[in-house]
């Protein structure tokens, strides 16, 4: 697989645009260590700080409330960030390595990688799902709250769908390539009977519920299994 790896430069200027496309799109490179740790570290804690920010910051009393939003977010900054490179720039993200913030949700890689995915045996899609679902993976496997694995999906899945949408507001260009993409990974792995697109636009409606609705003054999202219509996404 040597001659699939992209220079550290080639990422690093992939990474550098997608970002413009907006917050979830930014994943750090380089610079100073101080500040970050291994989001590994985070997994094992069961991501229980982000959790407890939520908690905060929507009132909310039900642990696996927190959870899931915290989740949630956390598979938007994976998503968006490693789908753009696809599409855009035709870099899968060798997501090794990665760090967290130690006082936030920002994700960094230290040391940019990726494979060009015109070199991969295997094809854009099943290399962007290992790279983004083991994290989404470990993450669950270190939850300390009961969360029905299901709904964790469900979010994976409509974090991706609401990262493709987004890429597509911002680069129409890209429609074909990334509706195949999206549509392919919707169809792969635990993403698999998550929900489904529903538009041109890659609106979708997935078949569970983040549980936002359970805040004080959270609702149902746009995509939700539960909702007759459209009302908003939830804040991630």
């Amino acid at each position: 697989m040597h001659r699939a790896r992209a220079s550290a430069a080639s990422v690093t200027a992939a990474l550098r645009d997608v970002a413009g496309l907006g917050g979830f799109f930014a994943l750090r490179t380089g610079g100073r260590d101080h500040g970050w740790h291994p989001v590994a570290r985070s997994y094992a804690e069961g991501f229980s700080d982000l959790a407890e920010a939520v908690a905060r910051r929507h009132r909310t009393g039900e642990p696996r409330v927190d959870v899931s939003i915290a989740q949630l977010g956390h598979a938007a900054r994976l998503w968006s960030p490693a789908l753009a490179c696809v599409v855009l720039h035709g870099i899968v993200l060798d997501l090794d390595g990665l760090q967290r913030a130690d006082d936030g949700p920002a994700l960094r890689l230290p040391r940019p990688a990726g494979l060009h995915v015109d070199r991969l045996d295997d094809g854009p899609a099943h290399a962007l799902y290992q790279q983004v679902t083991r994290h989404l993976s470990a993450l669950a496997d270190g939850l300390r709250v009961k969360v029905a694995p299901r709904l964790l999906d469900g979010n994976s899945a409509s974090a991706l769908a609401g990262a493709a949408q987004a890429l597509l507001g911002h680069r129409p260009a890209a429609r074909g390539p990334l509706t195949d993409l999206t549509t392919t990974l919707l169809d792969t792995g635990r993403l698999a009977g998550t929900g489904t697109l529903t538009g041109p636009d890659l609106t979708f409606r997935r078949l569970s519920c983040c549980l936002y609705y359970r805040a004080p003054d959270g609702s149902k999202c746009g995509d939700c299994g539960l909702a007759d219509r459209a009302r908003g996404r939830a804040p991630r």
